[in-house]
């Protein structure tokens, strides 16, 4: 099985901001998701991924014109970091029909099409198929495009997800799998679903290209993104990588964790959290960090705004 290695710097402290910018972007818009669901404002579940914006971020923005995702039940980071504006995601959430899916999708189906998001899925590894569906009329059409699916490391078990990398790399299509693996399967930690510790050696079944990442640290994702890309565009097969990342709230809003160390939440945030250790990293003032910050909490509070001043779908649609 071959394998792509990234290392070294790469990306501009500048761009870096730019990407501390977004992942910001995406946090604050999910705490303000979660404080109106706890309100009883948002109808349904919701998972929220905070402490994995990293992967969204650097994974999204690698990708180039005409290239497409598909998402997961925790799809607003993916959703943001593709295009969509948090205005449109925030009324999807509220059932709105200014929504990126006309308020008929909800936090687990939030589809943009126009901007390459083939949609977020409630079936777990449901994205995976039509990943492989997209990247093989890439191919045939000769078009320079690649098709990437974000799945969490409990989707590795499902029949799909074998059936999907099996087909990939037997027709040699341009799609990038990337496992977003934070350790847990809802409540189910690693070490009672998965026989192994290194899930890059999922992909030797089908002996497709693997890399393994730090999903905390976006310039790694950034860069070992931009590799694999190439490689699929290339017309070199699919690209297996598996981000190791974290999960710093529960599987669901509201979800008592009783499946976890006391203990393990706190030190994750302490130790883990791929915003404040990029901040810390470009040794940002005061000042800076805290426009920043008031930017993405002004974004939020808009979107909010202009959700509640949305428009309700028609019974009859």
């Amino acid at each position: 099985m071959a394998t792509l290695e990234e290392k070294g710097q790469t990306v501009s402290s500048e761009r870096l901001k730019e990407f501390l910018r977004e992942m910001l972007l995406i946090r604050r818009f999910e705490e303000k998701v979660e404080e109106r669901f706890r309100a009883g404002e948002l109808p349904g579940f919701l998972h929220v991924a905070i402490g994995q914006e990293a992967v969204a971020v650097g994974v999204c923005r690698a990708l180039e014109e005409g290239d497409v995702i598909a998402s997961t039940h925790r799809a607003h980071g993916h959703t943001i970091a593709k295009g969509t504006h948090p205005n449109e995601v925030m009324a999807e959430l509220y059932g709105k029909v200014e929504g990126c899916s006309h308020g008929y999708g909800g936090s687990m189906h939030l589809y943009d099409v126009e901007r390459g998001n083939m949609g977020a899925n409630a079936v777990v590894g449901g994205g995976l198929p039509a990943i492989v569906g997209a990247a093989l009329a890439f191919k045939l059409r000769g078009e320079p495009r690649v098709a990437v699916a974000f799945f969490g490391d409990g989707a590795t078990n499902i029949g799909t997800f074998h059936e999907a990398l099996n087909l990939a790399q037997l027709w040699q299509v341009p799609a990038l799998f990337v496992c977003e693996n934070n350790k847990y399967a809802e409540s189910t930690p690693a070490k009672q679903h998965l026989p192994i510790t290194d899930l890059t050696k999922r992909a030797e079944a089908f002996g497709m290209t693997s890399m393994g990442i730090d999903g905390q640290n976006v310039e790694e994702v950034f860069d070992a993104t931009k590799k694999a890309l190439k490689h699929a565009r290339e017309g070199k097969g699919p690209v297996f990588v598996v981000a190791d990342c974290c999960r710093l709230t529960g599987h669901y809003v509201g979800d008592p964790q009783v499946y976890r160390p006391k203990e393990e939440v706190r030190q994750l945030r302490e130790t883990q959290d791929p915003i404040e250790n990029l901040r810390r990293r470009l040794e940002l003032s005061d000042d800076e960090w805290n426009e920043m910050d008031a930017e993405a909490t002004r974004l939020a509070e808009e979107s909010v705004e202009f959700a509640k001043a949305g428009t309700d779908p028609k019974p009859e649609d």
